[in-house]
């Protein structure tokens, strides 16, 4: 190989290295643009999680309300106070951050209502989960979109 080829070479390989600052800028465009889409797609996906968790907690407490009264003929105490729902179904989830905050918030003989409150977040879609021993759902948005989806 001849001298001058080689000496292109090196120029060739010399030039070849590094980015440029046009390119970098291209690069963080497009990368605070799909930051931009990901994480607001993100946080809905990962709030609809925490909502259908309480939902499942509210039914399984609502569960609980309806063996109470099979075995003692009423959804509260003989004295007319309120029964207490077991730890683990006071809480949404059960494991990691508390999310939601379920309580008995009516109780008589013959009627029951559980309510989950969002706790350390706003639930700007939803707020408060509610459940009737009838099974009617509500929430302080739009039941049939909170509770179906």
């Amino acid at each position: 190989m001849t001298t001058s080829l080689k000496r292109k070479t090196m120029k060739i390989r010399k030039l070849g290295h590094g980015f440029t600052l046009i390119e970098l800028m291209i690069v963080v465009a497009i990368i605070g643009i799909l930051a931009a889409i990901a994480i607001p797609a993100y946080t809905q996906y990962t709030q609809r999680g925490w909502r259908a968790n309480a939902r499942t907690v509210l039914l399984e407490a609502a569960q609980f309300m309806q063996r109470y009264q099979t075995i003692n003929f009423r959804y509260n105490q003989t004295d007319g106070t309120a029964i207490a729902l077991p730890a683990a179904l006071a809480i949404s989830p059960r494991q990691g951050d508390v999310r939601y905050n379920v309580a008995l918030t009516a109780s008589d003989a013959a009627s029951f209502t559980l309510t989950a409150t969002p706790t350390g977040w706003v639930d700007d879609l939803c707020g408060a989960l509610t459940l009737t021993n009838l099974g009617e759902k509500g929430s302080t948005g739009d039941a049939a979109t909170c509770w179906n989806r």
